[in-house]
């Protein structure tokens, strides 16, 4: 699975390069703030197909249709993220099945 480079944006993390990138609209769920907002990220500069990393926040995508409050997802957000991915194992250069990094702790789903 690789991200599409339209939308995606590069940042760079102890001296490598990813993409990531944040679905502009919800998912059904997400829209219904079901489930919280999920972002990719992959390695930019990679020969082949990597291993992507999706990331579950704990907040509710912006556009959900209900109004719930949410804070936008930062680029400091996305570091953080691939930091913790990596000390867990995550190898962005490695194909593979993607790795999916949960921070969901404390979403509270909409009724």
């Amino acid at each position: 699975m690789a991200l599409g480079r339209k939308g995606a944006r590069r940042i760079v993390v102890d001296g490598t390069t990813y993409r990531w990138r944040l679905r502009r609209r919800p998912t059904y769920f997400q829209g219904m703030a079901w489930t919280p907002c999920t972002f990719a990220v992959e390695h930019a500069d990679s020969p082949g197909p990597g291993t992507t990393l999706v990331v579950t926040t704990d907040q509710p995508h912006l556009s959900n249709w209900l109004g719930h409050e949410g804070k936008p997802i930062l680029p400091s957000d996305a570091a953080r993220a691939i930091r913790q991915a990596l000390r867990e194992g995550w190898t962005p250069t490695s194909p593979g099945t993607p790795f999916h990094l949960d921070l969901s702790a404390g979403f509270v789903a909409s009724p």
